[in-house]
């Protein structure tokens, strides 16, 4: 996903959940280093040498938009084994709620003051931490962004979840496997101005060019607003409006789980097939009776181990965010650094009957 798609923010908004409120977070260590010694980081320097040897004993903190939301929950906890196998520290401080930005740019700045080497964050917002993390930067720690973007100088490197291309064309490609590559389709979106929403869906329809999509046919768009009631009736209206219909795809988690609610009470279950970007837990009961066969996310465990990856990687100085450098990141194999300072996941994930119950998020 894009910066700016990221932080549209409706995707990962709809994703959030009431978090119980976060626990004290933990006193500055007294071992912090002396300020004097702290060298500024890798980007100060503008030379990137991927051979350095990857530096330990380095205290990586991350920062989700929201603690205690099984999202970030799984995302962050993917980014704590990645540090302490790189032979690191972990630590994760945040806000209870997903929108208390001034709460992000007080821990932001209490991280800094603490001397950590590396802040991972997922910004609630894309200007308001940029000041904070601005100064972060000039004090020697390295900022990765990930999951949400802030302006593009506020930090060395975006960890996108995975790029628009490949969320708009494999959501197509998934849901011609299921309808056996003909027949009527829809898209049930957003809002009608969701910057996310709309970049997939041209995705979409420039894949349905392609010959091998020849026999489907996409007969309509509509919009639920991210609204559950409103989705719920716009999935109801397809099928009374297309009787023929023999797919949706609902790139919207709100969506994709209002229409499975729908179609599961109705005659159309199992007959007209539903697939899109959904949570595990939101869908895991209507996979297991039948309603949807397959739907995609990206898998937030390893989202959050490349942005851990990436802040040590930056923290060594084997990269420093310009387009074109690559790294190792352990088991998830090489990446290179694109425009903008983004490096993205890769393909989304696919859930189905057969390995939804590995994932709680």
């Amino acid at each position: 996903m894009h910066g700016t798609t990221a932080r549209n923010g409706r995707l990962t908004a709809a994703l959030a959940v009431t978090a119980v409120l976060a626990l004290g977070v933990t006193a500055c260590s007294g071992t912090s280093k002396d300020s004097a010694s702290k060298q500024a980081g890798p980007a100060a320097t503008g030379k990137a040498d991927p051979n350095k040897a990857t530096k330990k004993g380095l205290t990586v903190a991350f920062l989700p938009k929201q603690v205690n939301n099984p999202y970030f929950t799984t995302s962050d906890t993917g980014g704590k084994k990645a540090v302490e196998q790189l032979g690191s520290t972990y630590k994760e401080v945040g806000t209870s709620s997903g929108t208390d930005t001034s709460g992000q740019v007080s821990y932001v700045n209490t991280l800094t003051q603490q001397q950590v080497d590396a802040i991972a964050v997922s910004a609630q917002d894309p200007g308001a931490l940029c000041t904070a993390l601005k100064q972060a930067m000039k004090n020697g720690v390295s900022v990765v962004t990930y999951d949400s973007d802030t302006q593009a100088d506020c930090r060395q490197v975006f960890v996108s979840q995975a790029s628009a291309e490949d969320l708009g064309r494999t959501q197509v490609q998934l849901l011609a496997k299921q309808i056996g590559g003909k027949g009527e389709i829809a898209i049930l979106s957003a809002a009608q101005t969701a910057t996310n929403q709309n970049t997939w869906i041209d995705f979409m329809k420039d894949e349905l060019k392609k010959p091998e999509y020849k026999d489907i046919k996409l007969v309509k768009t509509a919009y639920g607003d991210d609204d559950a009631q409103k989705s719920f009736q716009q999935t109801q209206g397809l099928l009374q409006e297309h009787p023929n219909l023999k797919g949706i795809i609902s790139p919207t988690t709100v969506g994709i789980k209002a229409a499975a609610q729908y179609l599961s009470g109705s005659k159309y279950k199992g007959k007209v097939k539903l697939t899109g970007l959904g949570t595990p837990n939101d869908m895991r009961a209507y996979v297991k009776d039948g309603t949807v066969e397959g739907f995609e996310l990206w898998d937030p465990a390893k989202l959050g181990a490349l942005a851990a990856h990436t802040a040590v990687a930056l923290e060594s100085g084997q990269i420093t965010g310009a387009e074109g450098e690559t790294f190792k990141a352990g088991d998830l194999g090489s990446f290179t650094i694109g425009k903008e300072g983004v490096v993205s996941l890769g393909k989304p994930t696919v859930f189905d009957k057969a390995n939804i119950d590995q994932f709680k998020f």
